[in-house]
């Protein structure tokens, strides 16, 4: 983490970190510098667990507790989330719109912001869609005890990573990244993120946004 919020700093980027509420109490002082740094923080479960293994109940339980954490530990009450794993139960977007939440960061209908719609209705809960095309784990992560180790090169990675936010650009889109920092953060691949950054930098007219900003320019573009 030092790392990358030493070279997010450096080059001026704010950021959303979803962070599991149990790890916020562990690291109470690094939520507090993300804070301080300018960087949202989002509500990202309370220990990593699986939404749809829950019931209606236990499963709104735990969000309401991580939102709690998150806003004790870091001062500013989470407006999004991002489920563990991406997971979505059929009661997630409920809880989110009983929770009076802004967005959620966990679907892959579009690649620019939507309204999430239950029952029929708008929630006024908006999506700001991931993909795991987007997703640094996907390319570097192994599970020891299996027999399949995946490894794709760091400068394929780059590769991939760039021609997203190529196209992005000229469709006039959001390029949304998600990156982990026990899989981004080693000396070998930390400079895949610089080197995105300064490439969109090179770009006229980028804007390096949290996803709560992104949220709110979309609900404004759209009133």
């Amino acid at each position: 983490m030092p790392r990358i919020l030493a070279l997010l700093a450096r080059y001026g980027v704010a950021a959303t970190f979803y962070v599991p509420a149990v790890s916020a109490l562990l690291y109470p002082d690094e939520q507090q510098r993300l804070v301080g740094e300018g960087h949202e923080l989002g509500i990202h479960g309370w220990i990593h667990e699986l939404n749809s293994v829950l019931s209606y109940e236990a499963e709104r339980d735990l969000l309401l507790r991580a939102a709690d954490t998150l806003e004790r530990v870091g001062g500013i009450r989470p407006l999004g989330m991002r489920t563990p794993s991406w997971d979505f139960s059929p009661h997630t977007l409920r809880i989110a719109k009983e929770m009076g939440l802004a967005y959620d960061s966990s679907l892959m209908a579009d690649e620019d912001c939507y309204e999430l719609v239950l029952d029929g209705e708008p929630t006024g809960v908006i999506e700001l869609p991931v993909e795991w095309v987007r997703d640094d784990a996907v390319y570097f992560m192994m599970h020891r005890f299996q027999s399949l180790r995946p490894y794709t090169p760091p400068a394929e990675v780059l590769d991939i990573f760039r021609r997203e936010l190529d196209a992005a650009y000229d469709e006039g889109g959001i390029f949304q990244l998600t990156m982990h920092p026990h899989v981004i953060g080693y000396r070998s691949r930390i400079w895949i993120l610089e080197e995105i950054i300064r490439h969109a930098r090179g770009k006229p007219g980028t804007w390096f946004a949290t996803h709560a900003q992104v949220v709110d320019w979309v609900k404004r573009e759209a009133a």
